[in-house]
């Protein structure tokens, strides 16, 4: 296989950096006048028709149809538990909120790794990582656990949403690990997020979104197209590229930079505001994740390490 060259792997990470922070905004502009569950699920069932015929297009073979259920499976937990939970999670937490919250799912990884045998038990230095992550999303609930009848967001059932929705994450990441999926990534993304758009059109329609089309406004439309072409399809297909030419975990690093991102575009653009609380556990959460992520890295060859599936964070 052909090495791509320097600049091609610098543009793929500053893709990977950018446009996936980027997209906790897109988010939010999208679902201002777009129900979540209806504007997540349009997005993804777009771009994954647009992924699977480009691959078709270009002579990917038809998948099995076994890799349909098994996409149906990893696209249940990763796009409507996880992409589902953070859509939603914005109609009460701010951008950058959110992005720090999700910087845990590294964290996640490891520990479901653990417990299912599939790594070895965790050592000091990640022991004390995956404390401190804990530690870091526990400062940022405390003052949202006293819920107030004058508030109109209510931050703490967001970051609620935010910690199951990163489990689902994280259990769907290693689960697609052992799935069977197309031999194409390309195909197998596609299908992916074809079965997991309908996932959350139903959900939609289940919940009874109400959707007023004479309501959506510009910033919406261009928000949601934003997040199909440039962060769906570029951003994954950067993601794909960087996974087969990278090690791994250089590729994790946008883990703990994509909140950066996400808070400096929330605070530029989305009117969003941060405290002193927020910048210490932000910091806390991820220099914990860069611990966790670092160790893995510096382990020796001969020990086993824990599944690829720890660099994934939710694919916005």
């Amino acid at each position: 296989m052909r090495q791509p060259t320097r600049l091609a792997i610098l543009l793929a990470f500053a893709a990977l950096y950018l446009i996936w922070g980027s997209t906790y905004l897109g988010i939010r502009l999208a679902i201002d006048s777009i129900p979540p569950f209806l504007m997540a699920g349009s997005r993804y069932l777009t771009a994954g028709v647009i992924l699977y015929l480009i691959a078709r297009g270009r002579g990917a073979t038809r998948p099995p149809a076994v890799t349909w259920r098994s996409s149906l499976i990893v696209g249940g937990f990763l796009l409507l538990g996880g992409n589902g939970g953070v859509t939603v999670s914005e109609k009460y937490i701010d951008t950058g909120l959110a992005a720090v919250v999700v910087a845990t799912v590294p964290i996640y990884i490891v520990l479901l790794s653990w417990a299912s045998g599939s790594a070895p038990r965790p050592g000091v230095p990640v022991l004390i990582g995956l404390a401190g992550g804990f530690l870091g999303v526990g400062i940022l609930m405390a003052p949202s656990l006293r819920f107030s009848t004058s508030e109109t967001r209510h931050p703490g059932i967001g970051m609620l949403i935010l910690l199951v929705a990163s489990l689902l994450w994280s259990i769907g990441s290693l689960y697609s690990r052992a799935a069977k999926n197309a031999d194409l990534p390309f195909v197998a993304a596609g299908q992916q997020m074809i079965c997991g758009g309908a996932l959350l059109l139903l959900a939609g329609f289940v919940t009874r979104e109400q959707f007023h089309p004479d309501q959506i406004t510009a910033v919406s439309v261009w928000a949601w197209i934003y997040l199909v072409l440039i962060g769906a399809i570029i951003g994954f297909s950067a993601y794909i590229f960087l996974l087969r030419h990278c090690d791994p975990t250089k590729v994790a690093t946008y883990a703990y930079v994509n909140p950066i991102v996400a808070v400096v575009l929330g605070t530029l653009f989305g009117g969003e505001h941060l405290t002193s609380r927020m910048i210490m556990a932000a910091a806390l959460i991820i220099g914990s994740v860069a611990i966790v992520i670092t160790t893995q890295q510096l382990r020796p060859k001969s020990v086993p390490q824990a599944p690829a599936a720890l660099v994934e964070g939710i694919d916005l």
